[in-house]
């Protein structure tokens, strides 16, 4: 086994594995056989590639929306299951549901995918180091579940985005509780470093606002040699922008903003590492953490599920027993150990990356998922470093946007922004003395707009601003 020191974790937001690589053509050498092969992309090769520019709203990716994109159109989950039969015939349904009355949208647009020429940096680290092309989201729905199943091998029996009303009860000053923990509970040093103001990982329990750092200390953090960078697993989460709006701003590649921010985050992650004293004993997972909507043309299997019960029935929303993995997401593997252009078709999910750190550290599997899961070490298969290029080419240039504007009067309880809301709120709590508590959580509890939930934000990021240096 290699000489692995340091993990690190960028995971981005909302794309499927064929919208952002099935249309890329690469080749390579399969990993486990060692003969080539190329990536299992997208079948539908009769559809013009997509734009680089934002879609005009966010397609459904909630656990009903997940549904009928496995499933078919209107099928819906018995509570409880089983999960209904996956064909995947249910993205477009789906898709226009979730358009509702809106002019000139296609169905055809959650079914393309990119050119390799618009995702440069992507396409670039994809050849350069190793992609999975069966590597799935843990669960058929949202971000924070898929979320806490790379940092706990569960969700805890979530199997949705809470409400706001959800959130307050659940959280107030703890955090959802993971039963068995997360990786942040394990004899390793750990470090959370965020793009923005708001930090996913701060809605579980036993993350607070104490653990998060800046991102644009990163470079500096991971090149220091008065200071020697001594942490083993790095989450790096990026700046999510406007969640109440366009999500424009940010550089998360949330399907509502453009991609081009995204490559300069994965850029700068790599080359920050790549540059630095520890790149020869690291290894960089760049993942997404769901499908987003995007349809994806290979059906997940079934999975085994984490056998934990969670602490709180009302977690489990939909009575789902997460015997289901979710769509394929894109997921690319580096490493100087790692040989050039490797193409893994092995099965994976972000449990994946707790079975490589339990592995390298000796820490026992946190649930029965993250036992099962197969962990990427066998891709590092070189005796020595190799040597990998310095830079990567720029992001493409973005695409001119039409400017649109966001119904911030419609209700706070939208989409993944109760989630969001919540990382708000345990700041908020944090950075609050005891006795305002009572109030803040009131007021949490009842924002009745998009509009209210941003005056919030706006409030809790000026006390973030004054509190992290």
């Amino acid at each position: 086994m290699p000489d692995i020191q340091h993990i690190f974790v960028l995971m981005l937001e909302n794309r499927s594995f064929d919208h952002l690589l099935g249309n890329s053509g690469i080749v390579g050498t399969d990993a486990e056989t060692g003969a080539p092969t190329r990536l299992d992309g997208q079948s539908r090769k009769d559809l013009p590639p997509a734009t680089s520019g934002p879609m005009s709203f966010d397609p459904g990716h909630e656990f009903p929306d997940v549904v009928e994109q496995l499933c078919g159109a209107g099928v819906q989950f018995p509570q409880g299951g089983p999960y209904p039969t996956v064909d995947g015939t249910g993205y477009e349904a789906a898709f226009m549901r979730t358009a509702g009355a809106k002019a000139g949208v296609d169905s055809s647009e959650i079914l393309k995918s990119f050119n390799p020429d618009q995702l440069p940096v992507l396409v670039a680290l994809a050849q350069e180091f190793a992609v999975c092309d069966r590597w799935f989201s843990s669960m058929p729905g949202p971000t924070l579940p898929n979320r806490f199943f790379l940092l706990a091998g569960s969700s805890g029996g979530l199997d949705h985005s809470p409400s706001n009303e959800d959130m307050v009860e659940e959280l107030t000053v703890a955090g959802i509780p993971i039963p068995n923990g997360t990786i942040f509970h394990q004899p390793i040093s750990t470090r959370i470093y965020c793009g923005g103001i708001l930090c996913m990982a701060q809605t579980l329990k036993g993350v607070n606002f104490t653990d998060i750092h800046r991102y644009s200390r990163f470079a500096d953090d991971v090149n220091s040699t008065a200071h020697p960078y001594g942490i083993q697993f790095t989450l790096i989460e990026p700046d999510y922008g406007d969640i109440t709006g366009s999500f424009k701003g940010g550089t998360s590649h949330h399907p509502m903003d453009s991609v081009t921010s995204g490559e300069g985050l994965i850029k700068e992650v790599y080359e920050a590492i790549r540059n630095s004293p520890v790149w020869e004993k690291s290894l960089l997972f760049v993942v997404w953490d769901e499908h987003g909507g995007f349809y994806d043309h290979v059906l997940p299997p079934t999975a085994v599920a984490p056998g934990d019960t969670p602490v709180h029935r009302s977690l489990n929303q939909y009575g789902f027993d997460f015997t289901l993995y979710g769509p394929r997401v894109p997921a690319v593997i580096i490493s100087p150990f790692i040989p050039r252009n490797l193409i893994d078709h092995r099965l994976y999910d972000h449990t994946s990356v707790l079975a490589t750190a339990e592995k390298i550290w000796g820490f026992k599997p946190l649930t029965r998922r993250d036992a099962s899961a197969r962990n990427v070490l066998s891709l590092a298969s070189l005796a020595a470093p190799r040597d990998t290029p310095s830079r990567l080419p720029a992001p493409a240039e973005a695409p001119a946007e039409s400017p649109i504007v966001h119904d911030k009067s419609v209700s706070a309880n939208t989409g993944n922004v109760p989630a969001f809301l919540a990382a708000a709120l345990r700041t908020d709590l944090h950075l609050s003395t005891p006795g305002l508590h009572p109030g803040i959580l009131d007021k949490v509890k009842n924002l009745p707009t998009l509009a209210h939930v941003d005056e919030y934000l706006q409030d809790v990021a000026r006390k973030v601003r004054a509190a992290r240096p």
